[in-house]
């Protein structure tokens, strides 16, 4: 069975960064794609960044090109995701999921995590 277990969520002036973690179990898959997705308030759930287990490729949403870095460690099973000169419109609870689409797409995903809520203060 996969777990994904999401930590690193916290409050944070603007300008300010995080570092979110995704530990992940069960994969018995040898490709994958693993990546974040959040949600704010009466918002949908959007795409983040995804990377491919299989040639590392990484994937952003427009909103955090340049901002937001997303890196894997195979040895820990352990999906990180680099925040950086966050904004308050980046508030919102921060999912891990995986699944095998290489897309910005939550419908693509076949297993979360439980969220993390990231907060960022103006």
């Amino acid at each position: 069975e996969v777990q994904l277990q999401a930590s690193g969520g916290g409050l944070v002036q603007a300008g300010g960064s995080l570092r979110l973690s995704c530990a992940g179990s069960g994969f018995t898959y040898p490709d994958y794609v693993i990546g974040w997705f959040r949600q704010a308030p009466g918002k949908e759930r959007e795409g983040v960044s995804v990377i491919s287990s299989s040639d590392g490729s990484t994937y952003y949403a427009d909103s955090v090109k340049g901002r937001f870095a997303i890196s894997g460690d195979n040895a820990k099973s352990t999906v990180y995701l680099q925040m950086n000169n966050l904004k308050p419109e980046d508030t919102a609870v921060y999912y891990c999921a995986a699944g095998f689409d290489v897309a910005l797409i939550p419908d693509g995903m076949d297993y979360w995590g439980k969220g993390t809520q990231v907060t960022v203060s103006s």
